[in-house]
């Protein structure tokens, strides 16, 4: 079988691939020729999901999947949700997002947040969806240097150290990623 996974983010598809069966062949938007900027206009994370899913199998005719992810902050209401890559602006800049977060949250008690994976299936002409949660809290300063995004100002519920800090696998195993990517799985696994 082949799948395309909807991302132009290395990160996210070598974290993915980690999962994903051999008898799966997972292909990137690169390997399909798609160098546009996928849709993602929705003002949930579950509709950008299922917006990016739905284009790709629509203008490519591939069978796919993909995800949209949002760090929500209790203290924020919830934000920066579904704008979590745009926080800062359109520049999508890490960092500048990471600055904006820690800023917002300076006079702020409550550090409660958790991150939110939505993966959208488009396969034989059905839809399915999977969502992995993985609360925590935001740190009031940066640690470590692994991962991506908001990795370095999160710590994972029960854990002494960032998501930036962790192995991968570790990641894998406790993040929301990591929880939607295993609900596809075991889905793909048994159709």
């Amino acid at each position: 079988m082949k799948l395309v996974f909807a991302t132009n983010n290395h990160n996210k598809l070598k974290e993915v691939q980690s999962f994903i069966p051999k008898s799966i062949t997972l292909l990137s938007l690169e390997d399909i020729g798609c160098f546009e900027d996928v849709p993602e206009t929705q003002d949930t994370i579950e509709g950008n999901a299922i917006q990016k899913a739905a284009y790709i199998k629509t203008h490519y005719g591939y069978d796919c999947f993909a995800d949209d992810t949002g760090l929500e902050v209790d203290a924020l209401n919830g934000a920066p949700g579904v704008y979590s890559a745009r926080y800062a602006g359109e520049q999508r800049n890490s960092e500048d997002n990471i600055q904006k977060l820690l800023k917002n949250l300076e006079h702020s008690a409550n550090r409660k947040a958790q991150f939110k994976t939505v993966i959208a299936l488009e396969l034989n002409g059905t839809q399915h969806q999977f969502t992995g949660i993985c609360e925590g809290e935001i740190t009031k300063d940066k640690s470590g240097d692994k991962g991506f995004g908001y990795d370095p100002i999160f710590k994972a519920e029960g854990y002494d150290q960032t998501f930036a800090e962790i192995s991968l696998d570790e990641k894998n195993r406790i993040g929301h990623r990591g929880k939607a990517v295993q609900q596809l799985v075991d889905f793909l696994n048994s159709i």
